[in-house]
């Protein structure tokens, strides 16, 4: 996961923290190979870590009860009842700010039918730190539309998880480092410039 002949210098000017559904509907399930909190933990520690830099830190999370359902063999949310309203609501653990952008999607990609773009060009972010939950939906396919967009993407393993060990490690190990670089989220924090 380390590369030991380039080490990592993020410039916090263009780079945005993009957080992906850490939101009720979602931090309550099982996860792997790290836990909810673990996650929530970390992400706290990175998006503090850019807030002192004064970089963009967003916040994307799915209303739940619109999420875009094509018929699968195997689809990830089950017929019934609807969500409960809180579901597609931010965790208070998260830490959100009111500096913070917060966006919502109703897709698994957070690009698609959203403001997310524009926030980053505007702001002339062509760097992206991604994590959340779950690493092998949301944040994959969050990945893929950036990449497709030309945003270099670095991911912070440690702050995001899945439903079960293999499908996160397949994404960080098989198909992230193919996008971009794949880090802790201490070597990310470290990679940021010294605070003033």
């Amino acid at each position: 996961m380390t590369d030991p002949i380039l080490p990592l210098k993020i410039d916090i000017a263009h780079t945005a923290l993009v957080v992906i559904d850490l939101q009720h509907g979602i931090v309550a399930g099982d996860h792997a190979p790290h836990s909810s909190e673990q996650v929530i933990g970390n992400t706290v520690l990175l998006a503090q870590s850019m807030r002192n830099h004064g970089g963009t830190v967003i916040f994307v999370h799915v209303q739940l009860d619109e999420l875009l359902q094509m018929g699968g063999d195997a689809p990830i949310t089950g017929k019934g009842a609807p969500p409960p309203p809180h579901a597609s609501v931010l965790v208070p653990e998260a830490g959100v700010e009111a500096t913070d952008i917060v966006v919502l999607k109703r897709s698994w990609g957070a690009f698609y039918g959203t403001d997310l773009e524009l926030h980053l060009r505007r702001r002339n972010v062509n760097n992206i730190i991604l994590c959340g939950i779950a690493t092998n939906y949301g944040v994959e396919s969050t990945a893929r539309e950036a990449f497709d967009r030309g945003f270099h993407l670095y991911f912070a393993e440690d702050a995001m998880t899945s439903g079960a060990a293999d499908m996160h490690h397949f994404s960080t190990q098989k198909v992230f480092p193919a996008m971009g670089k794949v880090r802790s989220t201490l070597q990310l924090i470290q990679a940021m410039p010294p605070e003033n």
